[in-house]
């Protein structure tokens, strides 16, 4: 098997839009949403998604923080004799009774977002919790978790990853599937 280039280029672009438009159905103008980015990958699309909300609506703030979720993992005793570097947790707001949309590029196994909901508690009971991924990797799932936003639904096999690519830092936006061994 070779790799694959599953998004890259225009279809990157149109697909974040996409995203957006479909938030905007949901959510209007976010007078009572925030989005909120799991760190560390989560917070690029995040801010892509809040960047183009903004010009999408012709306002000047949507309601958006990142959260880390090092410590919630249910993995994070697991990690060797390495001390843990966490990321940082920025949010200037509680979600109290507001409509939380949860951002990440990749979701595989669920783990991740299990943890960010439980990390989520800590700033407040939200009314409402939403999930939107760039990549959903349908079929290998450990909890019963869902997104509701899918930038790009894939089935995959589990010697397969998928790599998320973002200017900022990697300088092009694309998402890869690669067979782990060759990684």
């Amino acid at each position: 098997m070779q790799n694959s280039i599953l998004l890259s280029g225009a279809k990157f672009t149109i697909t974040i839009q996409r995203l957006c438009h479909q938030l905007i159905e949901n959510h209007q103008d976010f007078s009572n949403s925030v989005i909120i980015g799991i760190q560390p990958r989560g917070v690029y699309l995040a801010n892509r998604i809040v960047q183009e909300l903004k010009k999408t609506l012709k306002v000047e703030h949507v309601p958006s923080g990142d959260l880390d979720i090092t410590f919630f993992r249910d993995d994070f005793r697991m990690k060797g004799s390495l001390p843990l570097s966490p990321s940082s947790t920025n949010m200037n707001f509680i979600v109290e009774n507001k409509k939380v949309i949860l951002v990440d590029d990749v979701l595989w196994t669920g783990r991740t977002i299990r943890s960010a909901l439980d990390a989520i508690q800590s700033f407040g009971r939200p009314d409402k919790v939403e999930l939107l991924v760039l990549v959903d990797r349908r079929f290998a799932r450990h909890l019963p978790i869902e997104p509701d936003y899918v930038g790009l639904p894939i089935d995959s096999i589990n010697s397969q990853k998928v790599i998320v690519s973002w200017a900022e830092t990697d300088k092009k936006d694309q998402v890869l599937l690669v067979n782990e061994e060759k990684i």
